[in-house]
This record gives structure tokens, C-alpha cells and sequence, in this order.
């Protein structure tokens, strides 16, 4: 079979497709930019008060070491530098963990779609620029799992312009 994105494109679209089921389940919207040219790749933004939007720069892999608090993920330079900065809309890195074999990312039955294994996410807001070239590794806390209530969570606190 021939196919058109590679697995690292099927890996971006799948954390997409998360972020958004996640974001209409709570009731929000989301936007995609035509262009990645500020590190994020989605943004989520609720109504009522202040319409609070959130920015999430999305990455997925199957190689996510870690210990028993924190997953380890290796962010490039540009995009560290770019989620650290002094934003007025808040931003936050999720990174979807996936199975190593791409056979079990998605299954689909008549009576349900599954997408495997989880997105994590983390607020990289206040830490201080690195002097690494080409990549900081980020400690992601195991227990940030980005499900419906982080998400309210965090549309909450940018509400009041602040993050979680």
C-alpha cells in the first residue's frame, strides 16, 4: 500500500485529532494556524467570561522514557524558547505517548473508536532560558494527564489569565 504522510506525520495529526475530540467533549472550539510560526500547533478557547483561549504546542511519540514521577521528552531549541516566553494567551507542550507498533495507535469497531495511550502535558511558563544548541529536556509529571478536567482547569485559570 501505498501511503502519504509518514509515521511522523500520522503521529502530529493523531495528537490533533486528540486535542480535539478532548476539547469538544469539555464544549470548546479549537483552531489550527495555517502556519506553525510561533511554536503552537492548536488552540482551544471556551466561552462566557473573557473568552479564554489556551495555545498547545503537540508532539507524539512511542519513545517516552521516564521515571516513576516524570516522562522525559527531548524539545528542540526553538520551540523551548518559543513556550517560555511571556505570552498573553497561556501556553502548555502535550505530548501523546503512544505504542510503539503503529498498528495499535487507532482501533476502530462498529461500537467504538480507540486511540492509544495518552496525552501528557506541562507549562514550561517561568523557566529560565537554556544554554543548550539544540534540544532541553522536559520533565512531563506522569500525573498530568490531559483529559476533560485538566482541560477546564486550564481554560479556567486563562480565564483569569494565568496557567495551571
Amino acid at each position: 500500500m501505498t501511503t502519504l504522510l509518514s509515521d511522523a506525520d500520522r503521529q502530529e495529526a493523531l495528537s490533533v485529532v486528540y486535542l480535539s475530540a478532548l476539547a469538544a467533549s469539555a464544549g470548546f472550539v479549537t483552531g489550527k494556524h495555517d502556519f506553525d510560526r510561533d511554536g503552537t500547533d492548536l488552540q482551544v478557547r471556551a466561552g462566557g467570561g473573557n473568552f479564554p483561549t489556551i495555545d498547545f504546542q503537540l508532539k507524539a511519540t512511542f519513545n517516552l522514557p521516564g521515571d516513576n514521577n516524570n516522562w522525559k521528552f527531548p524539545l528542540k531549541k526553538r520551540n523551548y524558547d518559543l513556550l517560555i516566553a511571556d505570552t498573553q494567551c497561556p501556553r502548555y507542550l502535550a505530548v501523546l505517548k503512544m505504542p510503539r507498533d503503529s498498528a495499535n495507535w487507532v482501533t476502530i469497531t462498529d461500537s467504538e473508536l480507540v486511540l492509544k495511550e495518552c496525552l501528557f502535558w506541562v507549562s514550561l511558563k517561568g523557566l529560565s532560558p537554556s544554554n543548550n544548541t539544540t534540544s532541553v529536556t522536559i520533565e512531563i509529571p506522569k500525573a498530568n494527564l490531559l483529559n476533560e478536567t485538566a482541560l477546564k482547569k486550564m481554560i479556567d485559570a486563562a480565564r483569569s489569565g494565568g496557567t495551571i
